[in-house]
């Protein structure tokens, strides 16, 4: 079941002096079914804010429908299922973090038993136990991060979406975030989350969404997305016949096993059948794949050129 649709939304707003309508989305369409971790990915100015307001109907599209949980996304019924912790978020500063906590939970109308037993687990499982009863004025910027997660989390929601969650956070702030999703994820919650940080993403998610220039240029599994593409594959072998092989330019020699790199599944396939005919042991065969950065550079610069915008509209 999808727990996320876009279908065609397009969305205008003002920008500049005169505060004349730019076209911030273009025809966005995507999915993210019940119990994934779904990558919104794109660099800043992309319209992934702007895509996350829509889809809590804090914004309404100017074109195309949004479905949350298979209803229109600004029905409060679906956004009682709902876990939003926002890129810059702003909180009562003379409140404590127990006390901001313990407000959200009151908004939820969880009864005051309750709030108090998932407020103390909530303040531990992000690791600000020890300042939760200091004003929020007094938070640093990862720690703003942490107590927005907390809140996040206090209507132990189906789908929790998080804008830009690393944001600020020290690498162990980081590590904690990730592993707090990690733990959603396998009690089943559904995860949505922007990101331009895209080592988190390829470590977390199962599906990602490349959004640019207020477009989806791709939309995939991260194994799929990446399977397809191989920067280089490197060979090894022993015992070969070295005068069969010398049209195969030589990459390292190490004691008997003779390594080589190759560009292309042809000169692979050549080299294979070279080694073979010359009696000699194929010990080596890897390819090197893009990483999801490598992948998502080149992609903005296709979509940039306009290769991938006349793909999509193929």
């Amino acid at each position: 079941m999808a727990i996320v649709r876009f279908r065609h939304v397009a969305k205008s707003l003002p920008h500049g002096f005169w505060l004349r309508k730019r076209r911030v989305l273009h025809d966005v369409t995507l999915t993210v079914e019940r119990g994934e971790v779904y990558g919104f990915l794109g660099p800043n100015g992309a319209g992934k804010t702007t895509s996350i307001k829509c889809l809590l109907g804090l914004l309404t599209p100017d074109e195309g429908d949004i479905e949350l949980f298979g209803v229109g996304g600004a029905r409060p019924e679906a956004r009682q299922l709902v876990g939003y912790l926002p890129e810059q978020p702003y909180f009562y500063p003379h409140l404590t973090g127990r006390e901001l906590v313990d407000y959200f939970g009151r908004l939820f109308g969880i009864e005051a038993a309750e709030r108090r037993k998932r407020t103390a687990r909530l303040l531990e499982t992000v690791g600000m136990t020890a300042s939760a009863d200091n004003p929020i004025r007094q938070y640093s910027k990862g720690m703003l991060q942490r107590i927005g997660l907390a809140q996040a989390l206090i209507n132990e929601p189906e789908l929790v979406i998080l804008d830009e969650p690393m944001s600020g956070l020290d690498p162990i702030g980081r590590r904690d975030i990730k592993d707090i999703i990690v733990d959603l994820k396998n009690h089943g919650t559904t995860i949505f989350f922007s990101s331009h940080i895209l080592g988190d993403a390829e470590a977390l998610c199962d599906r990602v969404g490349l959004l640019f220039g207020g477009r989806i240029v791709r939309e995939s599994s991260v194994d799929e997305l990446l399977e397809e593409k191989v920067r280089y594959w490197e060979a090894a072998c022993e015992d070969a016949d070295q005068a069969a092989l010398q049209e195969f330019p030589l990459h390292a020699r190490q004691g008997q096993r003779s390594y080589y790199r190759f560009e292309s599944e042809e000169g692979l396939g050549n080299w294979l059948d070279a080694v073979k005919g010359s009696g000699g042991r194929v010990v080596l065969v890897t390819p090197h794949r893009l990483t999801l950065e490598e992948y998502f550079v080149d992609a903005v610069r296709a979509s940039d050129s306009g290769e991938l915008a006349e793909e999509s509209t193929a």
